[in-house]
């Protein structure tokens, strides 16, 4: 946007861009083991996520609400 003073006017977008690629409204975010991850995402290999869930990583899992499954069977981990 341009002043008509010849400045710049920044005009902060508030709104986040909370698009998603086709079919990432059934995606989760699931937990895997680190090192399995970056193998899986560098080599383009599937790997096992502890529901059982077996793909390819290939998003950002940050934009997506961690798996129910998933997040229980951790902190059931954790609590033993």
């Amino acid at each position: 946007m341009t002043n008509p003073d010849g400045g710049t006017i920044i005009q902060e977008r508030t709104d986040a861009d909370l698009r998603y690629d086709e079919g990432d409204h059934e995606r989760f975010a699931h937990y895997v083991p680190k090192d399995q991850l970056m193998e899986a995402m560098v080599n383009g290999t599937a790997i096992r996520a502890l529901c059982g869930k077996l793909w390819v990583p290939s998003r950002d899992p940050e934009r997506f609400p961690i798996c129910p499954e998933c997040k229980e069977i951790h902190e059931n981990m954790l609590g033993d």
